[in-house]
C-alpha cells in the first residue's frame, strides 16, 4: 500500500516531518521493487535518517527555524518558503541545464543529463523543493519532491 505525507506507517510517527517524508518516499519505492512491507519500512527509515545526516545545510536551517520563536522569525521563515523555486533539468543545445523555475538564468550547464539530474536533486534536497526532470522534447519525465 503506498503511503503519503499524512498517511504513513505508525512506526514513522516519531520521525521529524522532513525525515518521515523522505522515509515514505523511499518505502514506496521499495514496495514498487517488491520488498515486503515491514522490510521496506525498516530500510526506508534507516536510509531517510542517513539522508538527513548527509544534508546538513537544510537541517541547520530547520533547527534555526525551530529554535527561534519570535514573530519576526516566523514571518521571515514564511517569506523564505515562498522564495524557494523548483529546479528544472532541461535540454540546452547539445547538453543539459539546471534552471530555477521563474528565473531566466541557468544555474548549471552540464554535458550529460545524468550530471544535471544529480546536481538538481542535490540542490532541491538542500532547498527543500522539487527537481523536475524533462525529456529531450521538453515534456516532463519525472520529478523528485523534497518538500
Amino acid at each position: 500500500m503506498p503511503w503519503k505525507k499524512n498517511d504513513y506507517p505508525v512506526s514513522m510517527k516519531n520521525l521529524e516531518p522532513r525525515v518521515r517524508n523522505k522515509a515514505v518516499e523511499i518505502a514506496n519505492a521499495l514496495l514498487e521493487d517488491g520488498y515486503e512491507e515491514g522490510r521496506a519500512i525498516a530500510i526506508a527509515t534507516a536510509k531517510a535518517e542517513e539522508w538527513d545526516d548527509n544534508h546538513p545545510l537544510h537541517r541547520q536551517k530547520h533547527e534555526e527555524k525551530e529554535a527561534s520563536s519570535t514573530q519576526s522569525s516566523r514571518q521571515s521563515a514564511s517569506h523564505n518558503e515562498h522564495n524557494r523555486h523548483n529546479l528544472h533539468v532541461v535540454p540546452d543545445g547539445d547538453g543539459w541545464a539546471v534552471k530555477e523555475e521563474g528565473l531566466h538564468d541557468v544555474r548549471l550547464n552540464a554535458e550529460t543529463k545524468a550530471e544535471a539530474v544529480e546536481k538538481a536533486k542535490q540542490w532541491a534536497s538542500d532547498m527543500n523543493t522539487s527537481a523536475i526532470i524533462h525529456r529531450k522534447d521538453g515534456t516532463v519525465e519525472t520529478s523528485h519532491n523534497y518538500t
